[in-house]
């Protein structure tokens, strides 16, 4: 069994960071009025508070259901790695001035009009709780503990994890 260790404040922020910025593309999932929508995503920002930010077509269905519900779940993978679920509050934003400070030219491949696309809008996602697991040592490491393990039959979890409160 690993590690457990929970977090909050400042140090559930710099876990969110460290886990968030460096996969980036997240399952971004809203609830509509019938069930829970996932979409993959990809965070423009994470503030020091520990938000986070995206672009995003204003007709969109994400868009849409943060409208109807802005209770939004994110989940950040990659695997035998790192893991991270985050649970917020979603709101919408036009502001052109943060829109320009978020952009980015690989954007455009989902915002062909460009950062002056009267439809880009802004989601922020400020999560209040959440659940993370890396590994100690990297990835090669994990791996190779995993394989001894099969090899064994004895657990080597080079895991740490626990709950991230805002």
């Amino acid at each position: 069994m690993g590690d457990h260790k929970d977090l909050t404040d400042e140090f559930a922020v710099d876990k969110i960071k460290d886990l968030a910025e460096h996969i980036k593309t997240c399952m971004f999932c809203t609830y509509n009025e019938y069930r829970l929508q996932s979409r993959p995503m990809s965070v423009q920002k994470i503030d020091d508070l520990g938000q986070l930010w995206f672009l995003s077509d204003r007709n969109s269905s994400q868009n849409a259901d943060i409208t109807l519900n802005p209770m939004v779940e994110i989940f950040f993978s990659e695997p035998h790695d790192k893991f991270l679920t985050l649970h917020g509050t979603a709101s919408i934003s036009y502001d052109r001035e943060t829109i320009e400070k978020l952009w980015n030219p690989i954007v455009k491949i989902w915002m062909p009009g460009g950062v002056d696309d009267p439809n880009l809008s802004v989601i922020k996602v400020v999560p209040e709780d959440g659940y993370y697991w890396n590994n100690k040592n990297g990835k090669m490491v994990a791996i190779a503990k995993m394989t001894a393990a099969l090899i064994t039959g004895k657990t080597m979890d080079d895991g740490i994890e626990g709950s991230l409160k805002l």
